[in-house]
């Protein structure tokens, strides 16, 4: 009898762990499954991205957009949701906007503002900026690499030479020769003094003093100064608003412009006839646009160069000078040699192609 109340005893301990290992492990199955299920759609929300690549300038319509879901947490007061697509429809890109990318209040402008704001393109122009334009060309403009919304680093050429503070005149001065008053070769009386001056040719020199001879010469340069010439990056990360002549209807965005309906053989002459753009707009602040006039005005040579996109960083440069070429690139002077090479080389000419027969003398 006391061995079968054991068997019940054990029979009953073994049933009451079971039903509390069951129940744990039930609850543990569903803290894990209620952990890793994916949140329900209601924590997310449809915004509005760029469907496609928008040019800067370009009116937005419904066909340029689309939506992406995003967390509820994720989205940001600068974002359109897809119940405020009618904010967006009709305003203008005022950068270019890559396919993808999240439509935000700083990337379009309010196109019912712009008739009486001026023309169009002007909404591109950010508070406190202004646009000026500079002469620009194949060389200077990175090949036409640049456009409309590219971002450029601008370099300055000028040349200095020495002037005469009085005169504001190129150095050197001419000398001439002063007469007084009194009686010439002829015994003739003269009562005013003569000055006489050879001009050109007689520029002011100097003395210098022969170390072999000992005797004194007078020195004359025997050409007109030569300008010094210095190049420095004055202006970094400037923003392109328009490559050529806007379009002469105020009305229409460079961008928007319509090209003509090319007729068929004649695609190549049209080409041909279209002249390449020699002036460049930048967008720039009030005192650089000052500097731009002034250097354009004062004779600089202006190059653009063209910036990766995105790229937002600035680099000090040295400017470049004579000196400085040679000293950082290890450039030396060459020496005055008792031999050179034929044939006399004066200057830089373009390499031409040479024949060289392969026949055999004969």
């Amino acid at each position: 009898m006391r061995r079968g109340r054991i068997f019940i005893i054990l029979a009953i301990v073994l049933l009451i762990v079971f039903v509390i290992v069951f129940f744990v492990g039930r609850q543990i199955l569903n803290r894990v499954s209620t952990s890793t299920t994916t949140p329900p759609e209601s924590t997310y929300v449809d915004v509005i991205v760029a469907g496609q690549n928008i040019n800067q300038g370009a009116e937005i319509n419904e066909s340029l957009l689309t939506t992406i879901s995003l967390p509820q947490d994720k989205v940001v007061s600068v974002m359109y949701t897809k119940d405020r697509m009618s904010e967006v429809v009709g305003k203008i890109a005022r950068y270019p906007i890559q396919q993808g990318v999240l439509i935000t209040s700083a990337l379009i402008g309010d196109s019912a503002e712009l008739p009486s704001a001026g023309p169009n393109w002007t909404s591109l122009i950010s508070p406190g900026m202004t646009a000026i334009s500079i002469p620009t060309s194949r060389l200077t403009s990175a090949a036409y690499g640049v456009g409309d919304g590219s971002h450029v680093n601008v370099i300055a050429c000028m040349l200095f030479v020495d002037v005469d503070p009085s005169y504001q005149t190129v150095l050197p001065n001419y000398t001439s020769v002063v007469t007084g008053t009194g009686y010439t070769q002829d015994a003739l009386p003269t009562l005013s003094a003569n000055i006489t001056t050879g001009g050109e040719t007689s520029v002011q020199g100097r003395v210098e003093l022969d170390p072999t001879l000992q005797q004194p010469f007078y020195v004359i340069p025997s050409e007109s100064q030569r300008p010094r010439l210095v190049c420095q990056m004055i202006f970094q990360d400037v923003i392109v608003l328009h490559l050529g002549n806007f379009p002469y209807d105020s009305t229409q965005l460079p961008s928007q412009a319509q090209a003509p309906t090319p007729v068929p053989g004649q695609e190549q002459a049209a080409t041909q006839q279209t002249p390449a753009p020699d002036i460049i707009s930048l967008i720039v602040a009030p005192q650089d646009a000052v500097t731009l006039t002034y250097l354009v005005y004062g004779g600089a040579k202006l190059t653009l160069t063209m910036r990766g996109s995105g790229d937002e960083s600035r680099i000090a440069t040295e400017a470049a000078t004579l000196q400085y070429v040679l000293s950082q690139y290890a450039i030396p002077v060459p020496a005055k040699l008792p031999y050179v090479t034929i044939p006399r080389t004066d200057g830089f000419d373009e390499p031409t192609k040479t024949i060289i027969s392969t026949q055999p003398n004969q």
